[in-house]
């Protein structure tokens, strides 16, 4: 299955400058360090294009460019720039959001389901049906296949913030690794308590022996992001979400010897 690119290049980060846009960009300031209470209509502007970039960002991975998110939006790129100066500060805001929507509903699961399988399958429903498995951030997502005897880059960082997870024995295990060792503490922190919680719902669901002994977090986050399309019509969507994502529950579940 295929996983969109969510690499976050220098290009992407830097906005236009000249022109208003120029002004807007160098003065530095992001949409979340402002101290005063936005104009009604600066507020309303803001809203769609935090919507507009979250459904463009959705559709079409980070790469997309700020002018798709100002058409979506129905405002100027201009308008885009003066709420975020960089693509980058934009990125960053619509994933953390979304990081923290998955957690918060990890978290619910897992305190309103006694039944480790069904605090699971529950959380899937829920992150698949809201769709922010398309907009988790890299350092979650990023995958890398590690055979026996060899090295992942980064693994020793990931190691630090992945519950600790069992495979097969000459199975490929799948590690989520950074995509940038030098990303932001706030990013590495949202991340970290997703992967913990997500690592509370593995854990337990695999001590019922409910889940296959093989299953890690990664694969529960591949999960979120495979089975969430992209579709034109949204009863579609929908309906293929939910179909795919029954199978792929059976596949995690474990069966009798």
């Amino acid at each position: 299955m295929h996983i969109q690119d969510t690499h976050w290049s220098s290009a992407n980060a830097i906005a236009p400058v000249g022109g208003a846009m120029g002004a807007a960009a160098g003065n530095g300031r992001a949409e979340g360090s402002r101290t005063t209470p936005l104009r009604v209509d600066a507020q309303r502007n803001l809203e769609h294009v935090l919507r507009a970039a979250r459904e463009v960002f959705g559709e079409l991975g980070y790469g997309a460019p700020m002018e798709d998110v100002a058409r979506r939006a129905r405002v100027g790129v201009g308008t885009v720039y003066r709420r975020f100066p960089s693509k980058d500060v934009l990125v960053r805001r619509i994933a953390e959001e979304e990081t923290s929507r998955l957690t918060d509903q990890a978290r619910a699961a897992l305190g309103q389901e006694d039944e480790p399988w069904s605090a699971l399958s529950r959380f899937l429903r829920t992150s698949v049906a809201s769709g922010a498995g398309r907009l988790l951030p890299p350092q979650v997502l990023r995958v890398g296949v590690q055979d026996d005897g060899t090295e992942d880059a980064g693994s020793g960082a990931e190691e630090a913030r992945v519950p600790q997870q069992r495979s097969q024995p000459g199975a490929g295990e799948l590690r989520l690794v950074s995509e940038e060792p030098t990303a932001a503490a706030d990013d590495d922190a949202g991340a970290a308590a997703l992967l913990e919680v997500v690592g509370r719902l593995v854990e337990r669901a695999r001590a019922a022996g409910e889940l296959r002994p093989d299953v890690s977090v990664s694969d529960v986050l591949l999960v979120i992001a495979t089975a969430a399309p992209s579709l034109p019509d949204a009863a579609q969507q929908a309906a293929a979400s939910a179909r795919l994502l029954d199978i792929l529950l059976e596949g995690l579940r474990s069966r009798p010897a």
